[in-house]
Formats: structure tokens, sequence, C-alpha cells
């Protein structure tokens, strides 16, 4: 009888799990045959991602002292050695830097968010490309140029991956990777970037950097005139940079808790500094007592906190994730 019980129960548990995973695809609308062929799996295989992932979000969440909360999003069904594969598509993240300078700024406020001046384009979805490195670019860029112009304009993704690489001259590798200093000197040389609305993203279904198009016209007000290479390793020294607009960092992001991330402030324990990812810092502020720099993403709104993750500030050498490493903003 009590092996009966055993069985029942262990049956309950996993008809639990069934319906859970079942909800999940549905709001995600996860189609399985088009994602078990993109990440090579089959659909057991899924479902046993999907378990893992559930299993680490719940004993997670269960810690009453936890800083942060994960929950389930459209990368749930992905093994985190799969998805180390997918965020590591920052290439040549240890450049030699140009300069180590920043303006300075002696009336740092003990808050700032540059969406709340209207200088942060809505979050964008990079999808099946490792364009990590334009999104984060584009993001400095609207930030820039809305502060410079008044007006917030989404700028082009599509035309970095598809023009600014080798084959067209330029320094990065379309959907296998860049970096945005070199992504901010295609758009010095090019003398600025076209509107996302003329030059629509399609990298992230195609799974492909594609053909680049002169068919749009870009924004002269948008052009580089130099970019900024921040004083790595500094809290101080990005606070003074974020004060002139959003920076680009880059970041490690391939950590089971950062693909899982849903809320709070992540931090500094759990995470690595391995950099392999692009990102944009758009401010910084406290929650419960805990610093964090306010981090924009690009794997849309259903990741994290609406897409944003909050990461801890105050952390000697290269920060969370190693935030500080290479912090970098565009002048126009």
């Amino acid at each position: 009888m009590e092996l009966l019980a055993l069985l029942f129960t262990y049956y309950l548990m996993i008809a639990d799990h069934v319906t859970q995973f079942n909800e999940w695809k549905t709001k995600f609308n996860v189609d399985v045959v088009k994602y078990t062929k993109m990440h090579n799996i089959d659909e057991p295989t899924l479902f046993s991602n999907w378990a893992v992932n559930d299993f680490m979000i719940d004993n997670h969440n269960s810690n009453p002292n936890a800083t942060y909360k994960l929950k389930h999003n459209h990368f749930s069904g992905v093994h985190t050695k799969d998805f180390a594969k997918y965020s590591r598509t920052l290439h040549n993240p240890n450049k030699v830097r140009s300069s180590d300078i920043t303006c300075w700024n002696n009336n740092l406020p003990d808050s700032l968010d540059w969406r709340d001046q209207g200088a942060v384009t809505p979050v964008k979805n990079q999808g099946q490309c490792g364009s990590c490195w334009a999104f984060s670019t584009t993001g400095a860029i609207e930030g820039a140029y809305q502060i410079k112009t008044g007006e917030l304009k989404s700028f082009s993704e599509q035309q970095l991956v598809s023009c600014d690489n080798k084959r067209n001259g330029g320094s990065d590798l379309g959907c296998n990777g860049g970096i945005m200093d070199s992504a901010f000197e295609y758009i010095d040389d090019n003398d600025g970037l076209c509107y996302e609305e003329d030059y629509k993203y399609t990298s992230g279904t195609t799974g492909k950097t594609g053909s680049c198009k002169k068919t749009c016209v870009e924004d002269s007000y948008s052009d580089v005139s130099r970019y900024v290479d921040v004083m790595p390793d500094s809290d101080e020294a990005l606070m003074h940079a974020l004060i002139e607009g959003p920076v680009s960092v880059a970041i490690q992001a391939d950590q089971p808790k950062f693909q899982m991330y849903g809320s709070g402030v992540l931090p500094a324990s759990d995470c690595g500094d391995k950099l392999d990812h692009g990102v944009l810092v758009v401010g910084w502020g406290t929650e419960n007592n805990m610093k964090y720099w306010i981090v924009k993403n690009s794997w849309g709104p259903e990741w994290g906190d609406d897409g944003y993750i909050k990461l801890e500030k105050g952390v000697e050498g290269s920060g969370t994730c190693g935030l500080l490493t290479q912090p970098v903003y565009p002048i126009l």
C-alpha cells in the first residue's frame, strides 16, 4: 500500500507539471515543432528542460532572504548549456580600449532613470540572431539623440547587423556577434543611422545576417562624432557617464538565474564576469536598501522585469556580471 501511495503521489506531481508545462506553452505561444527544431531537441527534452527550470524557480523563490525573484519566460524550455550558446554573442569583448575618459559632474543624484526623461525606446527583441551588440548600440544612440534633439527615435539594428560586417568593410560579424565600440565607429564612418521603420529588423526571425541594403536615408543628427570609453571598474565613473545619457555595457548573461530572472536586485554572487552580452544601462536606484543599476536587455518585454534587470550596484572590481569592465557611450 505504501508503494502504491508513493506511485500515486508521483503521478499527481507529474500530472501537475504537465498541466503547468501546457500553460507555459500557451502563455508564451510556444510552437513545439519550431521550438524543438530551433534548439535541436525533441519534445521530451523540451519538457525535461522546462521541469528543471521550474524546480530552480520554485526552489529559489522559496528563499525568504533572496533579493530577487525568478520566473518562467520564453527561455524556460532551454537547457543552461544551450542558453549559454545563445547568449554568447559579444565578439572580441576584450578589445583594447581607445581611451579611459568621461565627463565629471559633482552633482550626482540618489537615483536616475532615463526612461522618466523619455530617452529610452520600448524594449526590443533580438530573437534568433546574435545581435545584442547592435541593440545596445542603438539604445545608446536613441538616448543621445533624444537628449540632443528632444525627439525619441527608434534606430535600425538591422542596418548594423547587415552592413557593419567584414563583408562590407566593417568590423562586426552580424548574427555571429559584435562589439559596441566598433558599431559606433561604423555609424561615424556612415554619417548616421536609418530609422527602424525604414530598415526593419528581420534577422531575429531568419537567424541570418542578411545583405546590406542602401535604400534608406540616414539621419545626420544620429552621426557619432566620437565615443567615450568610460574608466573601467568604477561605480563613480559610470554614474558620471550616465549623467550624459544611457551607456552601453558588456556583461556575462549565460548564468541560469540570469536566464530566468523576474524581478528584484540580482547580486554579484549570482553572476559571473566573463563578458558575452551587450546591454544598456539607463540609470540607478535603491530597493530595500540595496543599490542597483537599471539595465535594458534585448530579449523582449516578456523576459525579466518588463525586459529590464536590476544589477547590484556598489560592487568592487568589474561589478555585477562584469558591468563595469568596458562601459561606452556615443557623443553625437
